[in-house]
C-alpha cells in the first residue's frame, strides 16, 4: 500500500489549524494559514491525482504567505489604544461658558459636557464666547490654554 502524499497535507493542515485553535491563537493565526495552505495544497492534488501538483501548490501558498500576508495579517491584529474618558479631552476645543481666570475658575463646554476650568500659567484670562484648547486635568477641573 503505497502512501497518498495529498492527504498526509491535508491531515498536516487539520492538525496545525487544530493547533492553533485549541492554544487560542498563540502563534498569532500563522499556523491556521499554513495549515490551510497545506489543506488546499493537499485538496487540489487530490483533485488532479498528483503529490507533486499538492506539494507545489501548498509550498507556493505558505511563501506567499509568509512572503506578503505575514505582514498584513499582523497590522491588521495590532491594536491601537483609543483614548476615553479623560485622557480623550487632551487636545480638544472647549467654548468658555463663563468667565475663566487664574484666581476665577469659570466653565467650559466639551462637546456636550460642562466643565470647571482654570487657565494654564501665563494664559487667560478667557472671556465667554472663546474658544479655548485642553491642556491638562487635575481632578475634575480642565486646564486650558
Amino acid at each position: 500500500m503505497s502512501i497518498d502524499w495529498n492527504w498526509g497535507l491535508i491531515v498536516a493542515g487539520a492538525v496545525l489549524v487544530l493547533l492553533e485553535v485549541a492554544f487560542g491563537g498563540f502563534a498569532g493565526f500563522d499556523l491556521v494559514l499554513i495549515g490551510s495552505s497545506f489543506v488546499l495544497g493537499g485538496g487540489l492534488g487530490l483533485g488532479l491525482r498528483s503529490a507533486t501538483a499538492g506539494f507545489l501548490v501548498s509550498s507556493v501558498l505558505c511563501v506567499g504567505y509568509i512572503a506578503v500576508g505575514r505582514r498584513w495579517v499582523r497590522n491588521k491584529m495590532h491594536h491601537r489604544p483609543v483614548p476615553s474618558n479623560v485622557d480623550a479631552l487632551f487636545g480638544q476645543q472647549a467654548l468658555v461658558t463663563a468667565r475663566v481666570a487664574a484666581h476665577e475658575p469659570g466653565q467650559v463646554r466639551v462637546r456636550d459636557e460642562i466643565w470647571r476650568a482654570v487657565p494654564v500659567p501665563g494664559a487667560g484670562p478667557f472671556e465667554p464666547g472663546s474658544v479655548v484648547t485642553v491642556q491638562g486635568v487635575d481632578g475634575v477641573t480642565l486646564q486650558v490654554r
